[in-house]
This record gives C-alpha cells, structure tokens and sequence, in this order.
C-alpha cells in the first residue's frame, strides 16, 4: 500500500510544478483559467468521496483502487489530445473523482488495524509516503517539461498510475479486498450512524480547518509574505518552502507513535494550539533566517498533528462503517481545500496580507477549545 501511494504522488507532484506551464503554453490560459484546475479537482473529489466509502466493501476495495488509478491515467492521456479548454477541465474533474476513489480506499485500509495501538502511526507511514512522492515528483517534474516536452508530465503520470495499479493489483490488499460486511447492509442513512459517533463530527471539521489553513495560507500565501515583508528572492523562497515540507516529514511519525502511547486527544490539542502560535506570531518576523526557522517549525506543528483525525476516527468508529466514515471525512477535507484558498485569499486583499494568519491562529484554537470538550465526553463514556 505504503508502494503504490508513494507512486501515486510521484505522478501528482510532476504535474503540480508544470501544469501552469501547460496551461501558458498550450491554450494561453490567464490566471483565472489556472487557478480552476485546482478547484474542478477538487470538486470531482467532494463528489466521489463518500460514494466510494459506500462502495468500498461492496465492489472490494482492489477494484475500486484499480479503477481508480485507470481513470486518473485515462485522463491523462485524453488531456494531452484536447485543444479546448472545456475538455480539458472536464477530464481534470475525472482525475479527482479517480484520486478520490484511491485515496478513500487507501486511508481506509491502514486505519483497518485490529489493534488501536498502531493506527496512528499507519495513517503517519501513508503520509509520509504521500509527501516523499510529492517531492520527489516535483523536482523531476520541470525537467521532464523542459527535456522531453509539454505532454510528458502527463504521460509520466499516466505511468506511475498503471504502475500503481499493477502493485495493487498483485501484490496488495490481499486480505483487505474481501468485503468485511455482508453485501447491501450499508444504506445512505449509515452516514448519520457515523456523524452520532462521540468525535466523528469535530475531526471532521478539523480536518477541514488544517487542509484550509495548509492550502489556503502556507501553499499560496506564504510565498507572497515572504517576498512583500521578508525581501527574499526566488531562490531563498524555494529553500524556506522546503523547510516546511522537511519539518512536517520529521513530525508526521513522532505524531502518530506518539498518540499511540498517550492518546490521540493529549497530542492533538497540544499540536494544535503551538501550531497556533506559530501561525500568530509571524507578523513579528522578517528577517530570512528567521523565516526559515519559523517555516521548519510550522511544517513540524502541522505534521504532529495531521495524522490524528483519521487516527481517532479510526479508533471510534466500528469496522462496518470505517468506509463510510472516511468518504465522508475526505468529503470535509476536499471542501476546505476548496474554500481555504478562495476565503484566505478574499481576507488577504480586504484587510492586509498578515490577517489570514492570525484568522488560521483563530481556528486552530477554536479547535484545541472543541477538542479538549470532547475529551472529557470520550473520557466520561470510556
């Protein structure tokens, strides 16, 4: 599993960096035209989440990868024979649906663990191999775009998810792709079954707020504060930027192990009120260094603390409804991915660039505020 979701990013993360440039190059896109690729692949995620937390245990959970992986290829390649823009859009949009029938079904599969011990740090072990894949596909990917040609991102992509889908196919799930509940005993009202359940509801909206706060602050305007307050150049932005991704990769095991030990609420809401702080506290700062200081620890903050919604989730809701909890928690967390960046860049342009951080600072605290309410409920019905 850990194989394929590595593979999985590597195709993502080549087509992150280049396709503005495909945009530029091939239908001479404006920034409006750029910036709806992100969001139709979002929104064909928010659909197909939750219907595929349905169909996991039915259809079994290696087809569906399978299919999945297949259609984000499909798209692929039917995008680089498209000249409209439409067209085009539309099978960005397919590409989400198939990211979303993988992803659901991959989260789903490492928190399907019969001892709770562990699933902190199996949700930290497929983040972390999501983001090494990312990386690695973002260094190669503007060579690829330069050296071999608009279409080869795509290509290479195409690659990775008939790879991916090879590795599935033979080697993974051989046990998980049994359906682990009786055929037709899930309908639509198991999703308010799973809201009912003490935590579900608040991870949820948690897990909105860090993935809002991830794209629509750290991702899009950080880069901007650091060249209008911190004065540095491209290359010194590319370097702090780095921090933070090197800072969540070292922080992402130490969360989940930890939780495992302690508990999942007495490392989250801790990790969230010092990823608070850190958040609050960079109007104060200017100087390079200490930038990059502040983005390795931001990265860090964010990293002990992303693994620990699904885990608790995975901890408080049954095995026959672990499916449809996580469609519909990946369902929350493609919806701040949609309006994270549309509402922190609106704050931005109407108050001053610095108050999307402080408002990030607010949510995070009114979370650490819920979650510490929660943990008395679950610690008075334990």
């Amino acid at each position: 599993m850990l194989a394929a979701a590595a593979l999985f990013n590597v195709g993502q993360g080549v087509l992150r960096p280049t396709m503005p440039l495909y945009l530029r190059d091939v239908f001479s896109a404006n920034y409006r035209m750029v910036t709806s690729i992100p969001t139709v692949f979002g929104l064909g995620k928010w659909v197909a989440s939750l219907p595929t937390g349905y169909l996991l245990d039915r259809l079994g959970r290696r087809s569906l990868m399978t299919c999945g992986l297949l259609l984000i290829a499909f798209s692929d390649l039917a995008s680089v024979m498209t000249s409209a823009y439409g067209v085009f859009l539309g099978f960005r949009a397919l590409a989400g649906v198939g990211w979303a029938m993988f992803g659901t079904v991959a989260t789903t599969t490492m928190i399907d663990l019969p001892a709770a011990q562990r699933r902190g740090r199996a949700v930290s072990l497929l983040l972390m191999s999501e983001t090494s894949g990312l990386l690695l596909g973002s260094a190669a990917g503007g060579w690829l775009y330069q050296g071999l040609g608009v279409a080869s991102p795509f290509v290479f992509e195409a690659a990775c998810m008939l790879l991916s889908a090879v590795v599935v196919a033979w080697w993974a799930l051989p046990a998980a792709s049994q359906a682990t509940t009786p055929r037709g005993s899930l309908d639509w009202r198991s999703v308010a079954t799973v809201l009912r359940t003490p935590g579900v509801l608040l991870m949820g909206v948690t897990n909105a707020a860090l993935i809002a706060i991830q794209t629509g602050v750290l991702v899009f305007l950080f880069p901007l504060y650091l060249v209008t307050r911190g004065g540095v150049g491209p290359d010194a932005i590319g370097l702090i930027v780095s921090l933070s991704v090197l800072g969540r990769l070292l922080a992402l095991w130490l969360g989940g192990s930890v939780s495992d030990r302690w508990g999942r609420m007495r490392v989250l809401i801790p990790g969230l009120m010092a990823y608070a702080v850190l958040l609050g506290t960079l109007m104060f700062l200017s100087h390079p260094l200490a930038l990059g200081l502040w983005s390795l620890a931001v990265g860090a903050a964010a990293g002990v603390v992303a693994a620990l919604p699904t885990a608790l989730i995975g901890d408080q809701v049954p095995p026959p409804l672990q499916g449809v909890a996580i469609g519909w928690l990946r369902t929350m967390t493609d919806s701040g991915q949609i309006l994270g960046p549309l509402v922190m860049g609106a704050v931005a342009d109407a108050v001053d660039l610095s108050t999307p951080f402080l408002l990030g600072a607010a949510l995070l605290m009114a979370a650490a505020w819920q979650c510490g309410r929660q943990a008395r409920v679950l610690s008075a019905s334990t």
